[in-house]
Order: C-alpha cells, then sequence, then structure tokens
C-alpha cells in the first residue's frame, strides 16, 4: 500500500480503527487471527466500522474471518460478507498453485494469483458480485458493497492492481 502511496498503519486494538479509511485482515492464520480479535475484542468495534461503511479487505485468511459462515466449526467468522467458505479449499501446503485470473475491475493482462492453503467460496448471497474464478468455477474473488474478499495472496506477486482496486474502493467510500 505504501508503494501506491497510501499510508497504512497497523492496527492493533480496536480504538485505533479510528481514523482509518480501509483495512485489509491479512493471510496467516485465520484461527490465530480470530482467537486475536476476540481476545481483544475486536467483533463490536469491526462491525460497528463496516456497518458505518468503512471498506474491508479480506485477503486468504482474511477471506476466512470476513466469512459469514464457514464449512468448517472454527473459526467463528466476523460474519461481515454473505458468503460461506471453506478453509484449506485446495488442499495442504505442498498443494500450493499459481494461476493467471481474468479480474473484473482489473485491466490489462490476467493477474497471476499465488494460493497457498487457500480459502474458496461455496455459496455467496444474492448482493455478492464474484470478480474472479477458477477455472472449475469455483469464486476467489468476490464483492460485497465496501467488502473485499481473495481466496489467494496479491500481496506475494510484483502486481498492485488488486491492491489498486482496493484503494479505489476505499475513495469511493470517503
Amino acid at each position: 500500500m505504501e508503494g501506491l502511496g497510501v499510508e497504512a498503519p497497523e492496527v492493533r486494538l480496536p480504538h485505533e480503527l479510528d481514523g482509518i479509511d480501509g483495512l485489509i485482515i491479512p493471510g496467516g492464520e485465520s484461527t490465530t487471527i480470530a482467537q486475536l480479535i476476540d481476545i481483544y475484542d475486536f467483533r463490536p468495534a469491526l462491525r460497528q466500522k463496516t456497518e458505518d461503511g468503512m471498506p474491508v479487505w479480506g485477503t486468504c485468511a482474511g477471506m476466512i474471518v470476513l466469512a459469514g459462515r464457514l464449512t468448517d466449526h472454527r473459526p467463528e467468522p466476523l460474519g461481515l460478507m454473505d458468503i460461506v467458505v471453506t478453509r484449506n479449499a485446495f488442499g495442504r501446503q505442498v498443494d500450493s498453485f499459481e494461476t493467471d485470473l481474468d479480474i473484473t475491475g482489473l485491466s490489462g493482462t490476467p493477474f497471476r494469483a499465488v494460493f497457498i492453503r487457500a480459502p474458496a467460496v461455496n455459496e455467496i448471497g444474492s448482493g455478492v458480485s464474484v470478480l474472479a474464478s477458477l477455472e472449475d468455477g469455483r469464486p476467489v474473488a468476490v464483492q460485497q458493497e465496501r467488502l473485499l474478499a481473495t481466496s489467494f495472496h496479491p500481496e506475494l506477486t510484483d502486481d498492485s492492481r488488486v491492491h489498486e482496486l482496493f484503494v479505489r474502493i476505499v475513495e469511493d467510500a470517503a
């Protein structure tokens, strides 16, 4: 984000949500992220900020955290997006892969997406747009109003177009 000229402070406590225009929930371990959200009592503040229109982008584990429901029994997602998500939908770490995706909202060549123990969207609600799917039809990038979720890790490439897409979402919300 900073490479795009966007200030990107780390948010570690709920009060740090004040004064930011958008939030990225990164990849990592979704169970740990959800536990930290609960330990630091982020759920009420995140829900309020998104209800007030703050854009949020969840990438990989962040997609899991944003989901309305999971096919697994843990972790408890925030329930912000009307999607049902399966964790580790493509297999274990050794099953990680890269593929080219045509993503709605991105111009130019297909985006080279990196999938590492990635989730997939199993069901979408009526207010959710699919921005990209794999060849088998599974959605891997979705948007619901000001919420964006990607199964893959755009930050692991030199291509900033998905980040630019989120910046546009944040700018449109301002």
